[in-house]
């Protein structure tokens, strides 16, 4: 059985527990092998976790290998800072072991110099074994997260520091900031007024506070507040406090889990309730709990990527609408950084979903789609081609496969898709069929196939003669043996 995380009841500036971990499904990018193996590792973790008295060693050594092989997966790095603490007990920060790491700490500073976060995953796994509250080198290991896209392993590992070091001035600058990316603004606050305190800190803390203060007021003026601030209020307060009939349903469902730990569809109800009515780290928390007693079930797994294939859209809609209001240089660099790790985690769901159900070219499709949107257009075409042969497909993915042969520059095989998509394509999909005949239309005039680029360009502008730029190009290609374009290159 996972180890339980203690969360406060009560939100405040000494709660850390809006930094409690979030839940992705275990090795959903891995090939199946290794997922196996670390499956496998995992449950060898929990046996001896169970065992009358506990293998700590044990446990530990497991856990540790399932975060090196997986360092992105949330589940593995809370079980083995579970597992730390139980065998370590509540140690704080500092003391002779931190001592001993402090050069080891170094040597994770000059890794992430040189940016080499893999590696300071690795060797911050060897020191927090030896001592689980170097709140150091648990920061180190957040940032290195967070620059690999590992936002959920990033939360684990700045509650940890936040644990180990409640009153550390940059440990709660680390937290502010990713609470505040994550749009749970209370939360954020709430690491600035614990060191608001600290000499020579009160200004800045005050007017980051201003700042964060403004920010959840323009979130709630986009009609969001309630889930952002849902993400962030600790415990068993907030709108579920107010509604009797929601309280009671939870206590139930509470002492049903507690009656029967291997009834799944008594956790799966809860995380509805309390991700709508409470927290979604409490949401979350029981999600992870579901996950462990039902023995990784399928279900179970599909239910924790569908909530997080929501939560990552979800993110990018907050950081969306702040650079709207604020179109800073750090605002953009955020929304981009979210949207890319959207994107990441679809692929890792997808890609999963694809091994599982072979024949599903829903899923191929959808994991074809998010690769090209990563920027892997060779790993894309291999699934588009796969999804080629659905009829009612047959159209967008041949406009998706002649844009992704003509991102790696196989323009031949990009004019061939793109004639498919304009002859399988109707009225009745007229989007689409537009943007198969521009692109079809410049790609012919890049290749001096002037004949077919004023054909395709001129049905486009029969259709649509505000089509972006096709009243130019097409102008461009009146004249007689002009053969002038944009080159064969990617269009966007």
């Amino acid at each position: 059985m996972m180890p339980n995380e203690s969360t406060a009841a009560a939100s405040g500036p000494g709660n850390p527990a809006a930094l409690t971990p979030g839940v992705a499904v275990p090795g959903a990018h891995l090939p199946p092998t290794e997922r196996s193996r670390l499956t496998q590792c995992y449950n060898r973790g929990a046996q001896a976790l169970d065992g009358k008295p506990p293998n700590l060693d044990y446990a530990v050594e497991m856990f540790a290998l399932c975060v090196l092989g997986d360092p992105g997966n949330a589940i593995y790095t809370q079980v083995l800072l579970g597992a730390l603490k139980q065998k370590f007990g509540a140690r704080k920060a500092g003391g002779l072991t931190s001592l001993w790491s402090g050069g080891s700490r170094m040597g994770l500073k000059k890794l992430a110099s040189n940016a080499q976060w893999r590696e300071v995953l690795k060797q911050g796994v060897g020191i927090i074994k030896a001592n689980p509250s170097d709140f150091g080198s648990l920061l180190a290991m957040a940032e290195a997260c967070g620059n690999l896209m590992f936002s959920d392993a990033q939360r684990v590992y700045l509650k940890a520091a936040l644990d180990a070091a409640p009153k550390d001035v940059e440990v709660n600058k680390q937290c502010a900031k990713f609470l505040a990316d994550q749009g749970e603004f209370d939360q954020a606050i709430a690491c600035w007024l614990r060191i608001s305190a600290v000499k020579n800190l009160a200004e800045e803390a005050q007017r980051e506070i201003a700042r964060l203060q403004v920010e959840k007021t323009i979130v709630a003026g986009h009609g969001m507040a309630g889930r952002a601030n849902a993400a962030g209020r600790p415990g068993a307060g907030g709108a579920a406090a107010a509604d009797g009939p929601t309280v009671d349903r939870a206590s139930i469902l509470r002492q049903q889990i507690t009656d029967n730990p291997t009834g799944i569809e008594a956790y799966l109800e809860l995380a509805d309730l309390l991700e709508r009515d409470a927290t979604v780290a409490e949401a979350e928390q029981i999600l992870a709990k579901a996950l462990a007693a039902s023995g990784n079930d399928l279900k179970v797994q599909e239910h924790i990527e569908d909530r997080h294939l929501r939560w990552a859209r979800h993110r990018v809609m907050l950081a969306e609408k702040r650079l709207e209001a604020d179109g800073s240089a750090d605002n953009r660099k955020l929304v981009d950084r979210l949207r890319a790790e959207q994107v990441k985690r679809e692929i890792d769901v997808y890609g999963a979903r694809c091994s599982r159900y072979p024949e599903n070219v829903i899923w191929k499709y959808e994991l074809a789609m998010r690769l090209k949107a990563a920027g892997n257009h060779t790993e894309a075409i291999r699934q588009f081609q796969e999804v080629l042969g659905d009829p009612r497909r047959k159209g967008v993915v041949s406009l998706e496969l002649g844009e992704c042969f003509q991102k790696i520059k196989q323009y031949d095989l990009a004019m061939q898709n793109y004639r498919m998509a304009v002859e399988v394509l109707s009225e009745r999909e007229p989007d689409l069929r537009k943007r198969a005949l521009y692109r079809a239309g410049v790609l012919a005039s890049g290749l001096g196939d002037t004949d077919s680029a004023r054909k395709y360009l001129a049905v486009l502008a029969g259709l649509d003669f505000g089509y972006r730029d096709v009243r130019e190009r097409l102008d461009k290609l009146g004249s007689a043996g002009d053969n002038s374009g944009s080159g064969p290159g990617p269009e966007a």
